[in-house]
Parts: structure tokens; sequence; C-alpha cells
């Protein structure tokens, strides 16, 4: 199929505009023809994954692009970065891997891209806005701006996300059209009471299930009442992610392409219909955790998968206070974030609460992709579903999943200690 293009597309492939433009609407054109998208189309923000991974390949992109004489025409914030900008030194990462990473930094920095460096950038600068056109990578932050924002983003692959970036081009093609965003597969939720809803374990828990049911499908949850934070859309949409390849979600009544079952599905009806009891989400929530833990000896809680916002540390804060004993020894307490979020953590008197317990909060970078945890650690404890669903396999650990309060509890013990919630 012959992917109509523009002027500007045509200039671009010419070589009007620079070496690396050339090279990334190549393979935009490309991508546009595998995926039989019958032209390319707008984009006006890009968020970009592959600087995450500390590859070869990864790190050789990003220096040719740079060096061609590549320059984003769009605004673009950057995803985590394999690397503490601030603290590696401290943390004993390897002087190679690290000068690698500061590499790779520098050659996305100098194609102009924003140095955000974190996996939330829906909760920090530039967040976009109802119905606008972007192009991101990082599989939570895609079904956070489709979902929660409905702004409309394909799930964009290291790589083409700055491909996209630099041309301001992408294959209409997916979710970004409105037709493709419809439900695919409707979750009913049954018998739940609304104080199950309140309950921060409920939203990772149920994203978990979300995923292993809808797979690759756009799932539309009916049955979910009352206010939704901002922490528990990216709880809930993180897990999807991890367990499906959730890119889109609905939730009836809250979602802003949801007010309605209809209209989730586009005026449809349901090709298929999941009943859901508070017995499957207490089942899900118990498979996110490797071994039931009571009592085993705990290495580390990990916190901030994705990054921690301002409102969790305080929430992380006002749990620590319960405990005067603090840390036990032999225990970190880790919390990744970004350094918007901690600029305002800065100016509260929770910074004071968790540097006192022996909290390290880490930033710009990634449990997964960074070498912070030390090889030897054996149990970690989390509140994230996608931390709990990655870990085993990632870092070769047992996992316990819990609540805040679990997790606190558990560090100042040294042992895994959860209390038991039923719905």
């Amino acid at each position: 199929m012959k992917v109509n293009l523009i002027q500007k597309d045509r200039g671009m492939l010419n070589g009007d505009y620079g070496e690396a433009a050339r090279l990334a609407m190549n393979i935009i054109v490309r991508m546009a023809d595998v995926l039989d998208a019958p032209e390319l189309m707008d984009i006006t923000q890009s968020h970009i994954d592959g600087c995450g991974l500390m590859s070869d390949t990864g790190l050789e992109f990003a220096e040719t692009m740079a060096k061609r004489g590549g320059k984003v025409i769009v605004p673009t914030t950057m995803n985590m970065i394999p690397l503490d900008l601030r603290n590696w030194k401290k943390l004993g990462v390897p002087e190679d891997f690290a000068n690698r990473a500061l590499r790779m930094a520098k050659a996305y920095e100098d194609m102009g891209c924003i140095p955000t460096w974190t996996c939330a950038p829906y909760q920090g600068y530039m967040v976009p806005r109802f119905g606008q056109q972007i192009a991101w990578g990082e599989s939570n932050a895609i079904n956070y701006a489709n979902s929660v924002l409905g702004a409309r983003t394909e799930r964009y692959a290291d790589f083409m996300d700055l491909c996209a970036a630099l041309t301001g081009r992408v294959p209409k093609y997916g979710l970004h059209l409105k037709e493709n965003r419809k439900g695919e597969v409707l979750i009913r939720l049954v018998n739940f009471a609304p104080d199950v809803f309140r309950d921060d374990t409920f939203f990772p828990a149920l994203g978990h299930l979300t995923g292993k049911i809808a797979e690759h499908r756009i799932p539309v949850i009916d049955g979910l009442v009352g206010y939704v934070t901002s922490d528990q859309f990216k709880a809930f949409g993180a897990a999807a992610a991890s367990s499906g390849a959730v890119g889109l979600y609905h939730i009836v009544g809250i979602t802003p392409e949801a007010p309605t079952l209809e209209d989730a599905f586009q005026g449809t009806e349901p090709p298929e219909v999941v009943e859901v009891t508070p017995l499957d989400v207490m089942a899900a929530r118990a498979s996110l955790s490797t071994t039931k833990g009571e009592g085993l000896n705990l290495d580390a809680v990990v916190l901030g998968c994705p990054h921690f916002s301002y409102d969790e540390f305080r929430k992380v804060a006002q749990a620590i206070e319960k405990y005067p004993q603090g840390l036990s020894s032999g225990v970190r307490f880790i919390i990744l974030t970004s350094q918007a979020s901690y600029a305002l953590l800065e100016r509260s008197a929770s910074l004071s609460v968790l540097a006192s317990f022996g909290a390290e909060i880490i930033f710009d970078t990634c449990i997964f992709h960074s070498p912070i945890v030390a090889s030897g650690a054996s149990v970690i404890m989390t509140n994230s579903g996608k931390c709990a669903y990655y870990a085993p396999g990632e870092m070769d650990v047992n996992v316990v999943f819990g609540n805040i309060e679990d997790c606190v509890r558990s560090a100042v013990l040294g042992v895994i200690h959860t209390e038991e919630t039923r719905w």
C-alpha cells in the first residue's frame, strides 16, 4: 500500500530538513506501510521511552540522530533513564555504566528534549489535553493519557517515539482514530461495597485482573463508583498494562470517553461480558505475591513504580509517624520519583520524616533498569502491581504485595507482616 504524503513529508524524505529528519521519516513511512495506514497525521507532543533501557542499540540510535543534527519539532518529555543523575556515585553504580547513561541523556538533551526523566509524565510538566494527538512511549503513560486524559496516542515503541518527535508526524492509525477507541470487552463489577473502592490495594489488583482478562483488547469497567484519584488511576493502569497490553480503558461514569456504557462501546453491544466479584479481585491481589511471606526476613521495600507523586510521599510519611522505632537495620526503604515531585516534597515537613526514617529517595530511574538493589536481595515488598508483576523475573527475587501501611510496618519489624483485608 502506498502511503499518501504531504509536501513536507516528501521534503523530509529528500533530506531537505536534514539527515536525522530524513532517517526518521523513512522509518515513519515504512511503519505506516506495514500498518496499512493510508496517510500520516500531525502530533503536537511526544514522550520518549527509548532512553530508558541501557543497550548498545539504544545508545547508538540516540547518538546517531543527535550527531546527524536531529532536533525535535514538538515539545518532547523524557521517560526515566537508567541512572539517578544526582546520586549515582553514592549508590555505587559502576562508572562505565554511568558514563554510558550520561551519554544517552546528553544525546536526547542535545536534540531539544525536556529532561523530565519520569515514567509518570501525566503528573508533572506539560500534561496533554482531551483530544490532543500525541506520540507517547511507556506503557502506563500511554494508557493514562488515552484513558484518564482522553488524549490520543498509539503504543509507541522505542525509537518510533523519537522519530515522531523529530518529524511531528505519525501513521494515521489505531488509537489515534475515534472508531478504534470503542470498548471491546465489558468487565462488570458485582457485589462490591463502596468502601472497597477507597482501598488503595484494590486498584492495582483490579488492574492486574483487567490486564489478564482484556489482553490486547480495550476493556470497559462498569460498576466502579466514587472519586478516583490520579494515583489510583496510575496504579490501575500500570498493572493493566503489565499483565495485559492495555493501551486504553474506559470506566463508565468516570473516564471522559465513557459517560455512559453506550458511549464506551460507541452504540454497539459489548462483544463479551465478564462478571468480576470481590473474590476475583482478592485472588488477583494474592497472585501479585510470589510468597505469603509472613515472618520472612525482608531485604527491601520498593515504592514508586511508576514514580511517586507528592501525595504518595505524604501518605508514606503519615504511616512512618506511627512507628517511632524507625527502620529495621538491614532493610532498605527505596522510593523512586521524579525531581519535579521531589521539588514539592522539599517544601513540606514530610521530607524530614522520610529522612529520619532512613528512606532512600532515588531520582530519574527505574528499579529494573538501574543497579539499585543489591544482587543478593531475595525478598522485596511493594505496593505496586507493576513492580510485583515484573520483579520476580527482572530481579530474581520473591515479592510480597501490600499497601503502604504493610510496607512501612514490615520495614520497621524487619520481617513481612501484612494485615489481611477482606472485601
